[in-house]
């Protein structure tokens, strides 16, 4: 109390002695401080209490109806769950259409994926196109069993594949862009995935590529235990294909045989004529007496055709059954529901089992991914509830970390599957699950390095609250440019070197500078106690925000613009600006809170 006295008197003071009785800049730092740490504590979403008539008071046919109205919601979440799961397999399917051919001429590529950049962009890309690690890693354990791809170069596309699998998670988030707080924990829950897995990368990259630590941990234990053949345990497609089979059926064969037929490196029995044809074969699979017919079979369209309508079907199945899923959710989550959920989900154990916890939730999300055979379903099923404070990020993230490891059950069993090569197709699953398991021992268990990954995916989620564009930018960035970019540069080594040693250079003089604002500011020289020197694109998003703000503007103002709902952009009227003698006119961006 008395410190909270103190701060008070600070403020007063400081406010009075302002010029113009403006809050100074600590005083508009910590409010902003203080509304950040009140959108991350689901806690107090507890306040919001349910208005409804309390059960005791209702007559027989008000609880009957009540009773009823609880079942349809719950049939609701039931169905929108369900075809929530079956529009990710058709995204999927559209993904493998489109660029399914490509991943696998892009896995054909032996020689150059010696290279740790290539073969971990390569990983990147391939399973952001496929939209799936399990069909990427099942492409691996292909192409080392007809021995077209070595161990050691498997490794570096495994990790990226970790990577990419995270795409769908950020696409979901997205569907709960309507509400800031919402999207602010949706982006965050989302993305906790992805500053996981970049981390984890930065870290063994560099130390698998001059030591090799986890193929050799592989191979020991591959040479020392033998294995048998697993058993199928793919639980959710049991359930999901008696609907998605009907619309389409894609034989993931064709990206295999388009891997081996296309590979030149160490492949005797290369022909160029047997790679074209492979690539002119169609990824829909043929209806004959085996395989009953489905909606797109034998309709005579292209499959990049028929990957564009069932992207355009899958988007629109996936908005429509979150939208439903996370208001009927919320329509349920509501007084003491929401405070006994919230209660039990984001609560510890009690004493001396208190550190054991996030393992409890570890273990939990391992079980359900082996369950559903899909890292992406899992964590994208849990996004929405991130989103609406069910599942705060630090109860998140041990379940994501659980789904990393229940993820590498599709490379085992594809491994046992494989007839050839079974020893290094067994190796490469174990890399996949150790290089999980170094980066959950690295980025778990110390408190200082498990929270780097949760700070970072709060970092995004505030700056996606206040700008939301700025979703699909990092989407964009950070799963198409950047590892098209360093996947260019990589072919050109002495490029590569002068761009990864500035960026790194650029990078550690970021972070201690920032650390060094933050815990010991006078100990720098003036101009370097903040970022003003600076151009403001350098260390701001508002021009950029600004430009998309007119690009907003200027789309409202055309009648037939998708983004013109009938209502034009507010424009408040022209006020005199003072900043920096300057003149203008506030403009409301509808995309932040901000003023242009």
């Amino acid at each position: 109390r008395i410190q909270i006295l103190f701060e008070d008197m600070g403020e007063i003071i400081r406010r009075f002695s302002s010029s113009q009785g403006q809050p100074s800049f600590s005083d508009v730092e910590h409010t902003k401080l203080k509304e950040e740490r009140d959108e991350w504590d689901v806690t107090l979403d507890e306040e919001e209490e349910d208005d409804s008539q309390p059960w005791s008071e209702l007559t027989t046919t008000q609880k009957v109806l009540a009773v009823l109205w609880v079942i349809v919601r719950i049939c609701i979440v039931i169905l929108s769950l369900y075809l929530f799961v079956c529009s990710l397999s058709f995204l999927s399917a559209a993904f493998q259409l489109l660029g399914g051919k490509s991943a696998g001429k892009a896995f054909s590529q032996g020689s150059l994926l010696t290279n740790p950049i290539v073969g971990l962009m390569m990983g990147v890309l391939v399973t952001v196109l496929v939209q799936s690690s399990s069909t990427s890693t099942s492409i691996i354990v292909a192409m080392i069993s007809a021995g077209l791809l070595k161990v050691r170069p498997a490794v570096n596309m495994i990790m990226g594949a970790n990577i990419g699998t995270t795409v769908t998670n950020t696409i979901v988030s997205m569907g709960q862009s309507v509400d800031r707080k919402q999207f602010r924990r949706a982006f965050a829950g989302a993305t906790v995935h992805d500053c996981f897995n970049w981390l984890s990368v930065c870290v063994f990259l560099p130390l698998e590529y001059i030591a090799h630590p986890i193929e050799k941990l592989s191979k020991v234990i591959v040479d020392n235990v033998g294995a048998e053949k697993a058993n199928d345990m793919d639980f959710l497609k049991k359930i999901t294909d008696p609907f998605t089979k009907k619309i389409i059926s894609i034989d993931k064969r064709v990206i295999t045989a388009i891997t081996e037929a296309c590979t030149v490196d160490d492949n005797p029995n290369y022909n160029a004529a047997d790679c074209k044809l492979a690539e002119e074969k169609s990824l829909i699979k043929v209806v004959n007496e085996g395989n009953a017919g489905f909606l797109f079979a034998d309709t005579g369209l292209s499959d990049t055709l028929v990957g564009v309508i069932l992207l355009i079907l899958s988007l629109l199945l996936l908005c429509l059954c979150l939208t439903a899923l996370v208001k009927t959710l919320q329509s349920m989550l509501l007084g003491k529901l929401a405070k006994t959920l919230k209660k039990y989900i984001n609560s510890d154990l009690p004493f001396p089992f208190k550190w054991l916890t996030g393992y409890l939730f570890m273990a939990t999300g391992v079980g359900m991914t082996i369950l559903v055979q899909s890292s992406s379903v899992f964590t994208s099923t849990l996004t929405p509830l991130v989103g609406l404070g069910v599942i705060s990020i630090e109860r998140m993230y041990p379940l994501t970390l659980g789904s990393n490891i229940g993820t590498t059950a599709t490379t085992m069993l594809a491994a046992f599957a494989a007839k050839d090569n079974r020893t290094n197709n067994i190796q490469i699953a174990l890399c996949h699950l150790f290089f999980n398991i170094f980066g959950i021992l690295l980025f778990y268990p110390i408190p200082f390095m498990r929270k780097l990954p949760i700070k970072g995916a709060k970092a995004l989620g505030n700056t996606t609250a206040k700008y939301r564009w700025f979703a699909l930018a990092y989407l964009i960035v950070v799963f198409l440019f950047a590892p098209l970019i360093l996947l260019g540069l990589s072919f050109n080594t002495i490029a590569f070197g002068i761009f990864f040693g500035l960026f790194v250079v650029v990078l550690v003089f970021v972070a201690v500078i920032n650390i060094m604002q933050n815990k010991c500011k006078d100990r720098l020289p003036k101009k370097l106690q903040t970022w003003e020197f600076l151009p403001l694109p350098l260390h701001s998003l508002k021009p950029y925000d600004a430009i998309f703000t007119k690009a907003y503007a200027w789309c409202s103002s055309v009648k037939y613009c998708p983004c013109n709902r009938g209502q034009h952009a507010q424009v408040h009227e022209a006020e005199p600006i003072n900043q920096d003698g300057g003149q203008g006119l506030a403009i409301k961006n509808p995309n932040s809170d901000s003023n242009v």
